[in-house]
């Protein structure tokens, strides 16, 4: 069961990369305030949470039953993703949610990342649904493990939401020209990795 554990919390932590999504984060709520931010981790980390477990659970039968294929949704989670990495390259999404920020008191009319991007498809992406699948039906009738796949899945899960929690600090380290410099740089980062999702999409729909 050791080695059961051991792979499950190398696959996920690596495929959902709490530590390079933190840096990511920042860039998404730059302007923001404190309490939003909380509530788009929290936010975030319950929906990424429930959308891996309902895959865990009954995932090859829902996109069987709907007749969809993972590459697709690899292609339109790198579509979505590449609009959001244009977005911070030229700085509208930080500039959009300082405004916003300026003309209302309270921040509950601000944009909703929480759902996408930061749920969907950063925590619970092609690449973590894929695998969280796959690692599920290796235990096919094994409740013990298949439990213990969910419960080191949740770890996973719960460290990004700590290190979500703790970014403010990441970003008064850095300051705002640096932050701003950041964000830029993640956009371009972020539009190839939605290239490559796409890229893989279109591969694996073609040739597999």
């Amino acid at each position: 069961m050791i080695d059961i554990a051991l792979q499950t919390f190398v696959t996920m932590f690596v495929i959902i990369d709490p530590i390079g999504l933190t840096p990511i984060f920042i860039g998404l709520t730059s302007g923001a305030t404190m309490a939003y931010r909380r509530r788009m981790a929290f936010r975030a980390f319950v929906f990424g949470s429930c959308i891996l477990l309902f895959f865990a659970l009954i995932g090859h039968e829902f996109l069987g039953l709907l007749g969809i294929e993972m590459s697709s949704f690899r292609i339109a989670g790198g579509a979505m993703l590449f609009l959001s990495g244009l977005e911070m390259v030229f700085g509208k999404r930080t500039s959009r949610r300082t405004e916003k920020a300026e003309q209302v008191l309270h921040d509950d009319d601000m944009e909703d990342i929480s759902v996408f991007p930061i749920a969907i498809p950063f925590l619970a992406g092609p690449g973590s649904i894929t695998s969280i699948m796959l690692l599920m039906q290796s235990q096919d009738g094994h409740l013990t493990g298949q439990g213990m796949i969910l419960g080191i899945t949740l770890c996973v899960m719960v460290i990004s939401l700590i290190l979500f929690l703790l970014s403010h600090r990441l970003e008064k380290m850095l300051g705002e020209t640096v932050s701003s410099i950041f964000s830029r740089i993640l956009g371009v980062l972020l539009a190839a990795l939605a290239s490559q999702y796409i890229i893989d999409g279109i591969r694996t729909a073609l040739f597999s």
